[in-house]
Formats: structure tokens, sequence, C-alpha cells
């Protein structure tokens, strides 16, 4: 992470009964062009703080591999290991949404495999039950795919690598034409519709009649 990102500028951690505590870090990154994508804004005469990114990042989530709940025997060595980076663009000046609220939410979603048996897989949908911060119109994020922002953490033989996988924050309406069409539909439709994901103050992409 350090070398994608630089040094996080805050952590915090978070203890669930029978788990060992998962780690959230954060990371202030510049706004980067290879990133920009539609409705990111840009141009002359645009603050220049209005494109940074905030990043937090799970620490702890790969501690043990994940394994089916079903399994009779959990293999502590072999099996899918990962942790969660969630993006966000909070914009400039005081009125910023308490974005750095997401941080228990995010760290709940990464003992989920560990509490609740839940295996995150790119084109899932991972639901805090709660907005994702205070005000947020998002309680749910859509799993990415890994390798975009960071890649594979290798690790020691028999154990597989560590994958980063980006989670992109929901509205219920999209979550549930989600749960309809399918994950590939809903990210053609936010890129067809120019929604910028990693907006907090977003409003959900308009759906097709």
């Amino acid at each position: 992470m350090v070398e994608a990102f630089g040094e996080p500028d805050a952590r915090a951690s978070v203890t669930f009964l029978g788990v060992d505590p998962i780690e959230v870090l954060r990371f202030l990154c510049p706004p980067e062009p290879r990133e920009a994508g539609p409705g990111t804004g840009g141009g002359e005469g645009t603050d220049p703080t209005d494109g940074a990114l905030v990043r937090y990042v799970t620490l702890g989530m790969s501690a043990e591999p994940m394994t089916d709940p079903a399994a009779p025997v959990a293999d502590p060595v072999r099996g899918p290991r990962a942790e969660l980076v969630l993006t966000l663009r909070p914009g400039p000046g005081p009125d910023r949404p308490p974005i750095d609220r997401v941080l228990r939410p995010l760290a709940v979603l990464a003992a989920a495999p560990r509490v609740e048996g839940v295996v995150p897989v790119p084109g899932a949908s991972l639901d805090t039950g709660e907005p994702l911060w205070p005000g947020a119109p998002f309680t749910a994020v859509l799993v990415g795919e890994p390798g975009g922002l960071v890649p594979d953490v290798p690790l020691p033989a028999p154990a597989e690598p560590v994958r980063i996988l980006p989670l992109l924050p929901m509205t219920p309406n999209e979550a549930a034409w989600k749960r309809v069409h399918g994950a590939e539909a809903l990210r053609e439709l936010w890129l067809s519709r120019g929604v910028d994901t990693r907006d907090p103050r977003r409003a959900g992409a308009p759906l097709p009649g």
C-alpha cells in the first residue's frame, strides 16, 4: 500500500468479538490524470483541491484465508485472501460530508468473512445495513475487479496472493437494479450516465424505465 499510495496520514483500529482487530488506513492522494473519469470535472478556473482523493484501505482482513462457511474443515493456509479499498473525492470547502465516519462500516465489511462467512468476490454486493457515513445516500457497495490500483500482494507458497478489492458505493435503487440486471450492467449504466462513483455527494444514476 505504501508503495502505491505513500504513507497513510491516519489509521484506526476496530475490534470485533472473537476476531483480531481490523485496521483502516487513510491515504490522501493528489488527483491523477489516469484516474480522471466521467463527472470528475476539471479545466481552467477550477479549485486545485477539487479532484483530490481520499483512499480508505483495510488491513487485517487477509490475515487468514477466506473459506466457504459450509466447508467441514477450514484450511489455515490455502484459500483466497483480500483487503478492501474505498476511494472518495470529497471536494473542497468546509461542508464536506463526514466521510471519515466510513471507517467502522468498512471494518465491518472486512471482518465479515470471519464473522459471517461472507466471501467478497468481484461483482458481489456488500450491504452494511446503515449509511456508509452520516447522511450518506449509500448503504451498499459493489465489489470491483482487483489489480487496477494495487497489484496482488504475493505471499509464500502455498498461500494465495492478497487481492486488493475496490469498493464502489451504490444507492439503494442502484443496488436493487444490480440484483436484477447484474454487476456489469450497472457498471455500463454508470459509464453511460457519466457517474463518478467516487463522489460522496452524488445522486443515484437515472435508471432505465
